[in-house]
């Protein structure tokens, strides 16, 4: 059921609302939260599908909220709130209004939301793309428990990446974070099953993705390591190397699907490593409306600390291994020595 208001108020739409359910028969509200979602026309339809699959598994209230760009001085004096009401299966098991705010009603879009959220129900807002510096200062992040965002989609990840890790607050999460969840699991597992210690690692990655750089930070954070970047060409995250006192440890995913684990002394395993698609990134997130520790530590490590301790060579475990690494800059020196003894002789 699809319900179109135009010029409309909060009111109006919570009436439309309660109308809707009774009209299907669903008077009862079974929505566990209140999902925001910040956008704009061109990647709404997008974040909505998203949305729409996630809710099979979280029940929830979608409210997509679209600012309208206004072109001349005379629209932009004119305020006016458009809405559209969807309910039952034209909005999965949850309900939807889209808002599309024109005016100055786009600049305080919070006043519109708070009269459309759940009651006694944990609210996320989620920006897939331009998301504010600060989501926690944001009008509508301090509505929300959680606050999602994705660097992936933003023009300069690694810069956002760090304007995030400045302005931290319990409560934000990013879904280039959770896209390497699988990664950590793995990565987690492999160093369970060997009694070893790690000295070094590497990440590489397509260029210019934030994950690579917070899959670092997590190695570096954790295990105490430096951990090299290098680039490939993707997709995505492409493997992981660990060096150890019992042998490396690698995990290669060169397709995006299928990942090979290789860990000294033991035989090659074939891992299902694949891309996840959005929706299953943000029912990830809506598992946990808690602040995520974990995200927090590892991406207040710092991509200038990172790159500095990368810089390092890591220590050899045996003073053998550091004198062989030495000697192939050594050796041209000692094939001219021979000859000036012979000479002297």
């Amino acid at each position: 059921m699809k319900t179109d208001l135009t010029d409309t108020t909060s009111s109006k739409i919570n009436k439309a609302l309660v109308l809707g359910r009774r009209a299907i028969g669903t008077p009862a509200v079974g929505m566990v939260l209140t999902l925001v979602i910040v956008t704009d026309e061109e990647n709404a339809y997008d974040a909505l599908k998203a949305a729409n699959d996630a809710s099979r598994e979280h029940p929830s209230r979608t409210l997509v909220v679209i600012k309208r760009v206004s072109r001349s001085p005379r629209d932009r004096s004119k305020a006016r709130l458009d809405a559209e009401v969807r309910l039952g299966a034209d909005a999965s098991t949850g309900e939807t209004v889209v808002l599309r705010l024109y005016g100055e009603v786009g600049d305080h879009a919070q006043s519109v939301v708070l009269p459309l959220l759940l009651p006694d129900a944990p609210v996320v807002v989620w920006w897939p793309v331009n998301a504010p510096t600060d989501p926690a200062k944001d009008p509508l992040g301090a509505l929300a428990q959680r606050r999602v965002t994705d660097t992936y989609a933003s023009e300069q990840p690694i810069q956002e990446l760090t304007a995030r890790a400045d302005a931290y607050t319990p409560g934000d999460t990013d879904l280039s974070w959770t896209r390497i969840t699988p990664w950590r699991s793995m990565l987690a597992a492999a160093l369970d099953q060997v009694v070893c210690e790690v000295t070094s690692a590497e990440v590489e990655g397509e260029e210019f993705n934030p994950s690579v750089e917070l899959l670092a930070m997590w190695l570096a954070e954790r295990l105490k390591i430096p951990v090299r970047r290098s680039t490939s060409a993707g997709p995505g995250l492409t493997s992981v190397r660990m060096e150890t006192s019992s042998g490396p440890i690698v995990l290669d995913r060169p397709d995006g699907s299928l990942a090979t684990l290789s860990i000294q002394g033991q035989p090659d395993r074939a891992v299902a490593l694949k891309r996840r698609e959005t929706a299953e990134l943000i029912a990830e997130e809506l598992r946990r409306l808690d602040p995520d520790d974990t995200y927090a530590t590892a991406l207040k490590f710092g991509l200038e600390r990172l790159d500095e301790e990368a810089a390092v060579t890591a220590p050899a475990p045996e003073p053998e291994a550091a004198q062989a690494a030495a000697e192939p800059a050594a050796k041209p020196a000692p094939k001219k020595a021979p000859a000036k003894k012979a000479a002297a002789k």
